[in-house]
């Protein structure tokens, strides 16, 4: 008679494990291919550097801004992605404190979905807009600038992939 296979340990699958690995990976090279050391070895920022860093605030403003947006348009979504909106907010003050001379440039109303329209759709697409923002952005940016935007910018691919 031949032994029955041991059963499987509860937890993560192989196939799991290996996605997120395999995730963790891109995000590290996002962020690699976005940095550059054409700068000397020094990390000052250009004035052009700082007022494109100081841009991005508004962009992430914006998609924090979205969040709260999103949510009281659809009182059901808020606690739903409550989680993703404080990284998005870490991740504005990150950018804020890289950009120290960075002022406020989203409104206080900064708008919602239209009325009838899909909320977490909206969300999405407002996530979207500012990843690819930070994304063309990092290029512009030299050192850990570079890098933060980087990884702010597939912070938010990961929350705009977990509204699908």
């Amino acid at each position: 008679m031949t032994p029955s296979p041991a059963p499987r340990p509860s937890g993560f699958s192989r196939r799991t494990l290996l996605a997120g690995v395999a995730g963790a990976a891109g995000l590290a090279l996002l962020a690699a291919g976005c940095t550059s050391d054409d700068d000397g070895g020094t990390d000052a920022a250009t004035p052009a550097e700082a007022d494109r860093l100081a841009a991005q605030v508004g962009v992430q403003e914006a998609a924090v801004a979205a969040y709260a947006a999103a949510a009281a348009a659809d009182p059901a979504l808020g606690p739903r992605v409550a989680q993703q909106a404080q990284q998005a907010m870490a991740q504005l003050d990150k950018l804020r404190a890289a950009a120290p001379g960075a002022t406020s440039s989203v409104p206080p109303d900064a708008g919602g979905p239209p009325p009838g329209a899909d909320a977490r759709a909206w969300l999405r697409e407002q996530l979207g807009a500012a990843a690819g923002a930070h994304e063309a952005a990092c290029a512009e940016q030299a050192a850990a600038r570079a890098a933060l935007l980087g990884s702010v910018a597939a912070g938010l691919r990961g929350q705009e992939a977990v509204l699908l």
